[in-house]
C-alpha cells in the first residue's frame, strides 16, 4: 500500500496528525495551566497588601507572631491552599504558616518579587516555592516599611499551595477530563479519516495519470495518451483547470506528439526503404547497359565496324548520360531537404520568365510535332522568388508534360492574377493520370504513368524536386487529370511588394540541374 502515491501520502498524514493531536493535547495542559495560574494570580494581587495594611507584622525588626498567627489562622479557614511567609530584608524566611517539615527552603529569590512589586503584567509570574527546592509557584507580596520608610521585610503569600495542586492533580484524574480527552481524540481520529477520504479523492487522478505514464514508458504507445480514457478519473466541472489537469493536459499532449513522432519515424524509413530499392533499380539499369556495351566493345574489338562500334558507343553515352541525371537529382533533392537551404528571394518578371524557359523547349517540341504555348495575362506585377528555383518548376513541369504527351498534342503554360498572388497552371492533353495514383504523384522517385508506361525513361524525381521548391516558397503544388484527356498542374507565388528588391540571403547556393 505505502508504494503508491496515495499511501506515502496517507502515512505522512496520519503521522502528522499523530503528531497535531499530541501537541494539540500538550498544549491544552499547558495552557490551562498557565490560565489557572494567571487568574489565581491576578485574583489575589493585593491580598499580601492588604494585610499589610490592615496588620502590624513587624515590630523593632522583630516579627509579631501574635498577630502572624491570627492572620494564619484567619486564612487556613477562609482558603487553606494559601501559604504566608514573612521574609527578612534579604529574603530569608523569618516565620510561616506551614507545618516546619514541610518547609525546605530558608532563601527566597528576591528578583520575581521585585518584577511583581514593579508593576509588571507579564503574569503569571513565578516565584520560589519554600516546600520545594525546584518547584516555582504563582505568589502575592508587598513589603513591610518602618515609620521612617525602609524596608525591614516581605509579606509572601504563595496562592496555590499543596492544596492547589491535589484540587488540581484531582481535576486532571477526572471523569470530565477524560471524557474531554477522548472526545479530542475522537475529532482527531475523525478528522484523519475525512483527511484520508479527501486525499484519496484528490489523488485518484494523480494515480491513473501515473498508470497511463507507466503505460506509455512501457511502449504501449497504441493506447491512447492521459487519462482520458478511465471515465471515472474525469475531473468534475468544479475542478477542471486546476493543476492536475494541466498536468494532464500537458502528458495527453506530449504522448500524442510522441506517437505521431514514432508514426512518422516508421513512415520516414518505410519510404526509405523504398526510396533505395527505387533507386538501387533505376541506378542498375543504366549501369547495367553501360558495362554491358563496353564490355561487348572490349571483347569484339576489331570485329566490329565503325558503324557499330560508334552506335554502341553512342548507347553507352546515353545511358551514362541517364545515370548522371539520376544521380544529379538525387543530390538536388538532397540539396533541397537540408535545413540550411533557403531561397535567394528577389524581385522579377514571372512572364518574362516563362517566355524564356519557353524558348527552351521549341526544337524539343517541334521534333514531337506538338503544340507549346504560353498565354500571359495583361500587366501581370513582379514575383518574390528565387528565379532559378522557379526556372526549375517550369522546367521540370513542361518536361513532364512532353514525356506524356503525344505527338500532335498541346501544351499550355498561363498566368493570371489573383487578388496579391499570381497563379501559374501547366496543362497538357496527354495520357492524364489514373486517380488511384494522384496522391502519389508528388512522392520521391514516382513515376506518372509507371504501369502504363513502362518503356518511360524518366527517373521520377522531377515533381518531387518541383513541391520541395514551392514549399520554400510557402506555396503548394495542384494536379487535377483525367485519364485520356490531359493533366493540369498549377501553383501560385506572392506578387512582390514595391521596392522590394531582394528580401532574403541565402545560407546555401543553389545551382540546379541543367
Amino acid at each position: 500500500m505505502f508504494n503508491t502515491l496515495y499511501g506515502k501520502l496517507a502515512a505522512v498524514l496520519f503521522g502528522l496528525f499523530c503528531v497535531i493531536g499530541a501537541v494539540a493535547i500538550i498544549l491544552t495542559f499547558y495552557a490551562t495551566q498557565l490560565y489557572f495560574q494567571e487568574g489565581s494570580q491576578k485574583l489575589n494581587r493585593t491580598l499580601a497588601e492588604r494585610i499589610v495594611s490592615d496588620k502590624v507584622l513587624m515590630q523593632e525588626g522583630q516579627a509579631n507572631d501574635k498577630v502572624l498567627k491570627e492572620i494564619f489562622h484567619e486564612l487556613m479557614v477562609i482558603n487553606p491552599s494559601i501559604e504566608l511567609y514573612l521574609l527578612d530584608p534579604q529574603g530569608t524566611i523569618l516565620t510561616f504558616s506551614a507545618p516546619p517539615e514541610k518547609v525546605k527552603r530558608q532563601h527566597i529569590s528576591l528578583d520575581p518579587l521585585q518584577r511583581f512589586l514593579s508593576g509588571a503584567e507579564d503574569f503569571p509570574i513565578l516565584g520560589d516555592d519554600p516546600r520545594d527546592l525546584t518547584r516555582r509557584k504563582v505568589f502575592s507580596v508587598f513589603p513591610i516599611e518602618t515609620l521612617g520608610g525602609s524596608i525591614e521585610g516581605y509579606l509572601y503569600i504563595i496562592v496555590g499551595g499543596e492544596e492547589f495542586d491535589s484540587v488540581m492533580q484531582m481535576l486532571k484524574e477526572s471523569y470530565i477530563l477524560r471524557l474531554s480527552l477522548w472526545t479530542v481524540g475522537a475529532i482527531l481520529v475523525l478528522t484523519l479519516l475525512a483527511g484520508l477520504l479527501c486525499l484519496k479523492l484528490l489523488t485518484r487522478r494523480l494515480n491513473f495519470l501515473a498508470l497511463a505514464m507507466d503505460t506509455f514508458r512501457r511502449g504501449e504507445l497504441s493506447a491512447q495518451p492521459g487519462v482520458s480514457s478511465h471515465s471515472d478519473a474525469r475531473p468534475s466541472p468544479l475542478s477542471r483547470g486546476d493543476d492536475i489537469d494541466k498536468l494532464e493536459t500537458t502528458f495527453t499532449h506530449m504522448a500524442e506528439l510522441i506517437r505521431q513522432q514514432v508514426h512518422q519515424l516508421k513512415e520516414t524509413d518505410q519510404l526509405r526503404r523504398e526510396l533505395v530499392a527505387n533507386v538501387s533499380h533505376d541506378l542498375r539499369t543504366p549501369v547495367t547497359s553501360l558495362q554491358g556495351y563496353l564490355e561487348t566493345l572490349l571483347l569484339k574489338e576489331g570485329t566490329l565496324s565503325s558503324q557499330e562500334r560508334r552506335r554502341y558507343l553512342e548507347i553507352a553515352t546515353a545511358q551514362s548520360k541517364r545515370l548522371g541525371d539520376l544521380i544529379a537529382e538525387l543530390f538536388e533533392l538532397a540539396k533541397l531537404n537540408s535545413q540550411e537551404m533557403k531561397p535567394r528571394i528577389e524581385s522579377f518578371s514571372l512572364s518574362e520568365l516563362v517566355q524564356d524557359v519557353v524558348q527552351k523547349f521549341r526544337l524539343a517540341v517541334e521534333a514531337k510535332q506538338m503544340t507549346l504555348q504560353a498565354k500571359l495575362g495583361e500587366n501581370l506585377p513582379f514575383v518574390s522568388a528565387d528565379i532559378g528555383l522557379i526556372e526549375r518548376v517550369l522546367e521540370n513541369l513542361i518536361e513532364n508534360a512532353l514525356r506524356y504527351t503525344p505527338p500532335g498534342g498541346r501544351i499550355m503554360v498561363i498566368l493570371s492574377r489573383m487578388g496579391e498572388k499570381i497563379m501559374t497552371r501547366i496543362t497538357d492533353t496527354g495520357c492524364g493520370i489514373p486517380p488511384e495514383d494522384l496522391p502519389h504523384v508528388f512522392d520521391r522517385h514516382y513515376q506518372v504513368g509507371k504501369k502504363h508506361h513502362s518503356h518511360d525513361k524518366g527517373a521520377g524525381l522531377g515533381l518531387a524536386i518541383t513541391k520541395r521548391v514551392l514549399e520554400l516558397h510557402g506555396s503548394a503544388i495542384e494536379v487535377q487529370s483525367v485519364v485520356n484527356q490531359g493533366t493540369t498542374f498549377s501553383f501560385h507565388l506572392a506578387v512582390a511588394q514595391p521596392g522590394v528588391m531582394r528580401t532574403a540571403t541565402p545560407a546555401t547556393e543553389y545551382s540546379p540541374h541543367r
